[in-house]
């Protein structure tokens, strides 16, 4: 279980960096991570697109 928790921890580290780096809010941030998963250039580049959209 404590596994299972480390894992959520660390999504929601990796949510609020990519929020803090692409202007968007960490609901929105956590909306791509589930959508694109970890893949770095997926993301920045749906949080382009996201931001533009918006």
């Amino acid at each position: 279980m404590k596994e299972i928790e480390n894992r959520d921890d660390s999504e929601e580290e990796f949510a609020l960096h990519l929020a803090e780096t692409t202007d968007l809010s960490p609901r929105q941030a956590r909306e791509l991570i589930r959508k694109y998963g970890h893949d770095r250039e997926k993301l920045m580049e749906a949080a382009r697109n996201f931001k533009a959209e918006g």
